[in-house]
């Protein structure tokens, strides 16, 4: 492990790796602190204040300050491998189909991303879009190549080590890239086939998108998945929109067909993200709706199935029930957290005694959807109406008494995405996922989904307060070492998933799991004699009606901002460690080596 340092995380956003590093880092022993890069003079004065031994930047979009990297030590976290550079690595290297990439840590210097080398970690790239790739294997990189060049640090002040530079590297085999522009994303829909089509929507996922039309309408795509043509329509002419899904649309390709999740309209007043059958609402009405198949026969082709919210699967010998849900960006709208309830009823019908709530590979759940909320005719209204909805799934799985049940983390879980599985028997969370247990950070919102009982229950009522008021993001192991989850284990998703399954086999092969059942419901009658889980809800939500229809608007400004993605104009104090008041007095810091 490095030696302790003091550490400036400058970064354009509180993105999940910065998020990632923030913790891992501190975790370590490091000092760390944030600052948002708003302006070259706020970039100056934080390091001023908190004179760092070293500045990692995970994520920006400008190049930082001459003014500071002559003086400081600055990494730069490039998601690219050694050699590459430009400003849209990941893009290129998706739409391209590279069969490995990386992430190279490099000192900033004059010409952005050709600095020296400090460190680098290879991983296979597999067809995912860029948003899951970097939240997924870019971040674990990055995590990896960040320490190992933190390590570096005290050689390299004492003259025993020094970074490669770019040009002595014979080996690398990355090159300048320039800023991939929609003309190098354009789809030919007359002519491309489904993995064409998948790949470049995947590479602009999250941002920028893809520029198409839809309904002679243009917009941007994002959110693809394979499709098959339904029956009837298997001579559909290319491009033709086929049948739509759970908010998603079928569209022909050259060769078969694509689901497309999500748009975002040109001519919309909602310039920002939302499901393609709600940002088209009137246009797709008449398209036919293509149900999906929640448990599918066995043996069943995962193709024949196509695009799925959600799936439930059983064990050989029918003693493990797993419903698997996977919501774009964590985020439940009003008529998923429905779905969700319905799929959950339909568990319960069935004859097992343990079941496991698989989230997202990207995102466990982040509560409810702040897009759809802000493109409601009432954004207030359908506040109400989401919460209320994700209150329904919590409620339904504290009323599953007749099993127990296991939520599996295999991505970050955030606000009331964090409490939803904490209704759950068993929380396990995959090592690396990072919890944002609290609302706060949402214009000071109060929160539901029960938490006021779930909460103290697993952590007492001082931790509880502690925990809610904290506003910083938590490791899967320190929220296991704090009673929040029960465990944290498996070192990748693949590792994690098998585990899990060998897991909740275990419980549902124990010889006492019919007193473990009973003693939950008994526990769980006790808790609703001393209170009932109704009174706790109508508390929250009593909070919940002011945030959404008070006098102080500060929630509706926040969710604004989330949506549109606003530019930060400040870095939070509760990040920003070297703002606050009585700020020890800081320490003179070495300037750089010229190069």
């Amino acid at each position: 492990m490095a030696a302790a340092l003091r550490i400036l995380l400058l970064t354009h956003s509180f993105n999940g790796l910065a998020q990632r590093l923030f913790t891992e880092l501190g975790a370590d022993g490091h000092e760390v602190s944030v600052e948002f890069d708003i302006a070259d003079s706020v970039t100056e004065e934080a390091v001023a204040l908190f004179a760092p031994d070293v500045i990692v930047a995970p994520f920006l979009k400008r190049a930082v300050p001459e003014s500071v990297w002559r003086r400081h030590l600055t990494l730069i976290v490039h998601p690219g491998i050694v050699g590459d550079r430009g400003p849209s690595a990941l893009d290129w290297a998706i739409q391209e189909a590279e069969p490995a990439w990386g992430v190279t840590v490099l000192q900033a210097e004059a010409e952005m991303d050709a600095g020296p080398v400090w460190a680098s970690h290879a991983f296979p790239l597999r067809a995912a879009s860029k948003a899951d790739t970097y939240r997924n294997e870019t971040t674990a990189g990055a995590l990896a190549a960040v320490r190992e060049a933190l390590a570096r640090v005290p050689d390299w002040r004492a003259g025993r080590w020094q970074p490669r530079p770019l040009a002595e590297i014979s080996d690398a085999r990355g090159r300048l890239r320039a800023l991939m522009r929609q003309a190098e994303r354009a789809l030919d829909w007359a002519h491309m086939g489904s993995a064409e089509i998948l790949a470049r929507i995947r590479a602009a996922d999250g941002f920028p998108g893809v520029a198409d039309a839809l309904f002679d309408q243009a917009c941007h795509l994002f959110d693809a998945h394979p499709g098959r043509r339904p029956a009837g329509r298997e001579h559909a002419a290319p491009g033709t929109l086929l049948a739509r899904r759970d908010g998603a649309l079928l569209r022909a390709t050259a060769d078969g067909a694509v689901w497309i999740g999500h748009v975002r309209r040109a001519d919309s007043p909602h310039p920002f993200k939302l499901p393609a059958t709600l940002a088209f609402a009137a246009e797709t009405s008449a398209l036919p709706e293509l149900p999906a198949t929640l448990m599918a026969p066995a043996g069943a082709d995962p193709a024949e199935l196509g695009y799925r919210e959600l799936a439930y699967r059983e064990t050989d010998d029918g003693t493990l029930g797993v419903l698997s849900f996977e919501f774009y960006n964590g985020a439940m709208s009003t008529a998923q957290c429905r779905r969700l309830l319905a799929a959950i009823a339909f568990a319960r019908g069935r004859p097992t005694r343990v079941l496991v709530l698989d989230g997202g590979a990207g995102f466990w759940s982040n509560g409810i959807h702040l897009n759809t909320i802000e493109a409601a005719p009432s954004p207030a209204d359908e506040s109400w109406a989401n919460i209320e909805a994700i209150d329904d799934v919590c409620l339904a799985l504290l009323g599953l008494t007749d099993r127990l049940t296991v939520a599996a983390l295999r991505g970050n879980a955030g606000a009331g995405g964090c409490f939803l599985a904490l209704a759950c028997d068993r929380v396990w969370a995959r090592e690396g996922v990072v919890m944002n247990p609290h609302y706060k950070n949402m214009g000071n919102l109060f929160g539901s989904e029960y938490w006021t009982y779930l909460l103290p229950r697993r952590v007492g009522e001082e931790a509880a307060h502690a925990i809610m008021s904290n506003r910083l993001p938590l490791l899967a192991r320190q929220a296991a070492a704090q009673g929040l989850i029960d465990d944290c284990f498996g070192s990748g998703r693949t590792n994690f998933t098998a585990e899990v399954e060998a897991r909740a086999r275990v419980l549902a092969t124990d010889p006492a799991l019919a007193a473990h059942i009973a003693d939950k419901a008994c526990r769980r009658a006790a808790d609703e004699v001393e209170k009932p889980l109704a009174a706790y809800r109508a508390a929250e939500l009593d909070m919940m009606r002011r945030n959404f229809y008070g006098f102080d608007p500060s929630y509706h400004v926040a969710r604004f901002h989330f949506v549109l993605k606003s530019a930060q104009s400040w870095t939070p104090r509760h990040l920003a460690r070297h703002r606050d008041l009585g700020w020890q007095t800081p320490r003179p810091c070495e300037a750089v080596p010229a190069p």
